[in-house]
């Protein structure tokens, strides 16, 4: 949707160019519609393309002579191998070797057409498609002394560097070690936070930052989707505490800013409100999964806050990519836990240095009626006056809410598996083992014990599956009547 609406106010003034796309959720008669009365330039998700190439007769594409794969690298990791090698067959762009006269081989192609892989990071999952896909590949990238104009806004015309993409190997060059190149206008910070207190300090900050700079947009990732749907009914809910208003300390928990979540689990309609409603919004809060993490353009975004560290050190790049483009400036801001600090030096390989949040001058700076205290005075995060009394007004909100019980308890079993899904070296970071479970409860506004949530769900989940089970025997009994 977002390359379509750029093409459109690219081409508007020439008409001959049709831009059109294609994707699912959309309505395939329309869509088949579109395709029939000819369209230049079409954008297209790989499942939907692959389905019209198959299934819709009007659909001539003999004319073709581009091929574009966007976010690369991400293309087979969604799962998208099969249906890529399926398109370039019936396509007819794939390599195709055929033996000459003199027993050599050779390229044949009816038509010339250009195959191009788009990513701003490089690794083997690139090399996957680019065996399948290209033919003697050759890399454009920019220059130093081009970075060096962008940085610095020059306007001078820009020079591209091309230089081979395959190594001596024959295998496409890697960046598992190679130095990301972020913007310098770009301040990277991460924090360090005990794992109960991990809620009441992500709160606090976006409370800081709205009260700081109300007109401003600020993303926060998680690592699951029922993080997103959880933490975006809790500030949603906070907002709406009418019998709290006379209490002054929680009068301080509001966020007042316009909240907004996204994730892929929400249905196409919601996602594509959710993405034009941020788009246009000059002060929003978006609570996103990955799914925001790559290739959409949110003018004005401040701030980036990973409030679940990326599985790999690409994600953190595309992540923080979301802030401080073209030339403007931004903020991201890493959680960590205390036992997962060895994730920076994994960041510090490819060239990427964070400083330490100032997060004892943060807390301090939130006032509490009636209470005085020496700031020096506490030593540790949890024991905070502002974070102690946070974290009670918390629990005691989502207590007495059974439907955030409910999403909490979710949350805090997804979030869990999650952890535990950490992949490579990653995993001796990331350990369960290390995990206090009662303390990312905590995190979670859950005063209950990990084991009674687990077996609440396991619960649940049986009295589901004895559900199913009655009215799939209530079914077959009543066709056997019939």
């Amino acid at each position: 949707m977002q390359v379509y609406e750029i093409l459109q106010k690219l081409l508007h003034r020439f008409h001959w160019i049709v831009p059109g796309y294609i994707m699912g959720g959309e309505n395939r008669n329309k869509e088949k519609a579109r395709l029939r009365k000819g369209i230049s330039i079409l954008v297209a998700t790989p499942g939907r393309l692959l389905d019209h190439l198959k299934n819709t007769s009007s659909f001539l594409y003999t004319n073709l002579r581009w091929i574009i794969f966007d976010e690369a690298d991400r293309i087979l990791e969604l799962g998208y191998g099969k249906e890529i090698e399926d398109i370039l067959n019936i396509l007819g762009s794939k390599p195709q070797k055929s033996v000459g006269k003199d027993n050599t081989t050779s390229q044949i192609s009816e038509v010339e057409r250009q195959n191009l892989l788009l990513s701003a990071t490089l690794n083997e999952k690139v090399n996957e498609l680019a065996k399948i896909s290209l033919d003697n590949p050759v890399m454009v990238g920019l220059d130093q002394k081009t970075e060096l104009q962008l940085t610095q806004q020059d306007m001078e015309p820009m020079e591209f560097n091309g230089k081979d993409i395959l190594g001596k190997d024959g295998k496409l060059l890697s960046s598992s070690t190679e130095e990301y190149k972020l913007p310098t206008q770009l301040l990277q910070r991460y924090i360090k936070v005990p794992c109960g207190s991990r809620l009441v300090v992500l709160l606090s900050i976006l409370k800081h930052l709205f009260e700081k700079e109300p007109s401003q947009k600020v993303v926060v990732f998680f690592s699951t989707c029922d993080a997103v749907d959880f933490h975006y009914s809790l500030v949603s809910g906070f907002q709406l505490l009418p019998h709290r208003q006379s209490d002054i300390e929680d009068k301080q928990l509001f966020l007042k800013c316009n909240t907004l979540r996204l994730h892929g689990n929400m249905n196409h309609e919601d996602r594509r409100t959710t993405f034009n409603a941020f788009k246009t919004e000059k002060s929003a809060l978006l609570l996103s999964s990955d799914v925001a993490a790559r290739g959409l353009d949110f003018p004005k975004v401040r701030c980036i806050i990973q409030y679940d560290p990326p599985g790999e050190a690409t994600e953190y790049v595309h992540r923080v990519g979301r802030t401080a483009r073209i030339g403007e400036k931004g903020d991201s801001l890493l959680f960590l836990q205390p036992v997962e600090t060895d994730y920076l030096h994994g960041l510090e390989k490819h060239g990427v240095t964070l400083t330490e949040y100032p997060l004892q001058k943060l807390l301090d700076s939130f006032p509490l009626s009636g209470i005085k205290y020496h700031p020096k005075s506490f030593v540790s995060v949890d024991m905070h006056p502002w974070v102690v009394s946070l974290q009670r007004a918390l629990e005691s909100f989502i207590s007495s809410e059974l439907k955030m019980k409910k999403m909490a308890q979710n949350a805090f079993c997804s979030w869990v598996r999650a952890y535990t899904a950490h992949r490579g070296e990653l995993k001796g970071i990331f350990m369960v083992k290390k995990l206090h479970l009662g303390h990312v409860a905590r995190s979670f506004a859950l005063k209950e014990q990990p084991s009674l949530v687990n077996k609440s769900l396991q619960k649940q989940s049986k009295k589901r599956m004895r559900d199913q089970k009655q009215n799939n025997v209530s079914k077959k009994r009543k066709v056997s009547k019939r």
